[in-house]
């Protein structure tokens, strides 16, 4: 059986134990709630790591007070469970706390973080940054991996790495869909019968938006027809549509094949978010 870890100590003497007999340590930080999309990057991970730790943790300070941080999935024996099946998890680093009573320093992040997700969401990578950088001390490995589905997070946490000197390798891992093209995520769970089947028009109308850009369309043209056509879908409200350069983020009107689309929509009470490179979304 898997061992699930709960203290901060036996988790970093496990991981020294690993590094010290020369084998190359793995994390893939989680909020739990695995799917298929949180399990390619282990497998991705288990490509060049000797050991893998996957960490689960809902971290609160990511939420704000209307978000969904008492019902977000938290499913450790099941988690667990899809771990053992694959065969390539070590072990989870599951902390009970992760902030003391008197906890009182916070990661606050500019740069890539400033905008979109940072604008909508004010806390959140305040929220990342900090448990982020608490679990590469906790988990001192030599790489960690994160999925390109939270892109913007990804960004921030490259940022974060570069720029505080973190002796860790980030490595990306593309965004696993669903046969009709929904990113997964843990947060598709809340979706009614109805909502699923509306939700893959998010990533349709992100496919048809590139191949207008990359045709020469107007960009205030094409983002204005795809906020249209969502909102004629049955998506409640967008916090954004945006064209952005793929290491940066910062606004771009040049349209390249790396350029990075990303939105943030919501299906009922659902928040959809989603992204991919224009190349990515043009149909082959």
């Amino acid at each position: 059986m898997t061992e699930i870890v709960r203290e901060k100590e036996q988790i970093q003497t496990l991981v020294a134990s690993y590094r010290t007999a020369g084998l190359r340590v793995a994390v893939v930080p989680t909020m739990g709630g695995l799917h298929d999309g949180h399990l390619a990057l282990v497998r991705q991970a288990a490509k060049t790591a000797d050991r893998i730790i996957l960490t689960i943790y809902v971290n609160p300070t990511q939420f704000a007070a209307h978000e969904d941080l008492d019902s977000y999935p938290r499913q450790l024996e099941a988690d667990r469970a899809a771990c053992e099946a694959l065969g390539l998890v070590d072990a989870i680093y599951a902390p009970l706390v992760m902030y003391h009573d008197a906890h009182a320093t916070m990661v606050t992040p500019t740069g890539a973080a400033a905008m979109l997700e940072g604008e909508a969401r004010p806390h959140f990578f305040t929220g990342v940054a900090t448990i982020v950088l608490k679990l590469f001390h906790h988990v001192p490995a030599d790489e960690a991996f994160f999925g390109e589905k939270d892109y913007q997070q990804l960004c921030v946490i490259r940022q974060m790495v570069r720029d505080l000197d973190i002796p860790i390798q980030i490595a990306a891992v593309p965004t696993e869909r669903a046969p009709d093209g929904l990113a997964l995520s843990s947060r598709n769970a809340y979706l009614s019968e109805d909502e699923r089947a509306i939700a893959p028009q998010l990533y349709q109308a992100m496919r048809q938006a590139a191949h207008a850009l990359l045709s020469g369309v107007d960009t205030g043209e094409v983002l204005g027809k795809m906020a249209t056509s969502l909102m004629g879908a049955g998506f409640a409200a967008i916090d954004y549509i945006a064209l952005r350069d793929p290491v940066t983020l910062a606004e771009t009107d040049i349209v390249t094949s790396d350029t990075r689309l990303l939105v943030a929509a919501h299906l009922g009470k659902t928040r959809l978010i989603d992204n991919a490179s224009l190349s990515d979304l043009v149909p082959r």
